[in-house]
C-alpha cells in the first residue's frame, strides 16, 4: 500500500501494536491558544471521524474495512490525535522485521498549521523504534510540500520517483527513507 499525506498540507499515518501502550499527550503550546492535545492509539469508535478526517483529506480515502482490519494486527501502530476530546487526525505505520513504512498520516483541514501531522508522525516514529525497525519508508505526492517540509525535518531523505503512483489526479510519487537514529545502520 502506498503511503498517504494529505493533500492540503496534513500529514497521513496510523498507528497501533506497541504503540497502544506507548500513549503520548502534550499541553496547550506556550498559551498562544492552541487547544488541548493529545495522542493516543485509535479504537473502534473513532472509525466514524477517521472516516471523515480521511475523506477530507484524500481524492481516494481508505474505507471503513481497512481502518478495521489495522485496529487488532500486532505489526501495525495505528493512532489518532485529538483537540479537545475530539479526533482531529491519524496516522498509521506497519513494519515487517527492521523496515517500517508510514502507510497514511491525515489530519483535518480545520486543524492544519498547528504541529498535529508532526506529533502524529514523531509518535509513529517511537513506536516503531520501540517495535526494533530501523528504516523507514514512505510515498508522498510530489506537489506536497507541507508533508516534503515536515518529512525532511525528521531526517527523512529522497530515494527515488514511483511515476504516475498517484489517480484522482494523477500524479508522480516520491519515495522517502528515514535510517532511525541509534539503529545500528550507517547513515547515508
Amino acid at each position: 500500500m502506498m503511503t498517504r499525506t494529505a493533500e492540503s498540507g496534513g500529514a497521513e499515518g496510523e498507528v497501533g501494536g506497541t504503540a497502544r501502550e506507548e500513549v503520548r499527550a502534550a499541553g496547550t503550546e506556550g498559551g498562544r491558544g492552541v487547544s488541548p492535545v493529545g495522542i493516543r492509539p485509535a479504537r473502534a469508535a473513532d472509525l466514524e471521524r477517521i472516516l471523515k478526517v480521511e475523506q477530507a483529506s484524500f481524492s481516494t480515502p481508505w474505507g471503513v474495512r481497512s481502518f478495521q482490519a489495522l485496529l487488532e494486527r500486532d505489526d501495525v501502530h495505528f493512532l489518532v490525535l485529538e483537540e479537545e476530546g475530539r479526533v482531529v487526525g491519524h496516522g498509521i505505520l506497519w513494519w515487517v522485521r527492521e523496515e517500517g513504512e508510514v502507510a497514511n498520516l491525515a489530519v483535518a483541514p480545520e486543524s492544519r498549521g498547528r504541529g498535529g501531522g508532526a506529533r502524529l508522525l514523531d509518535a509513529l516514529l517511537d513506536g516503531a523504534r520501540a517495535a526494533g525497525v530501523e528504516r523507514v519508508f514512505l510515498e508522498m505526492r510530489v506537489s506536497n510540500q507541507a508533508a516534503a517540509r515536515l518529512y525532511e525535518s525528521r531526517g527523512f531523505r529522497p530515494l527515488g520517483i514511483r511515476r504516475n503512483y498517484y489517480t484522482q489526479p494523477r500524479e508522480d510519487a516520491r519515495v522517502l527513507k528515514l535510517i532511525l537514529p541509534d539503529s545500528g545502520e550507517p547513515k547515508p
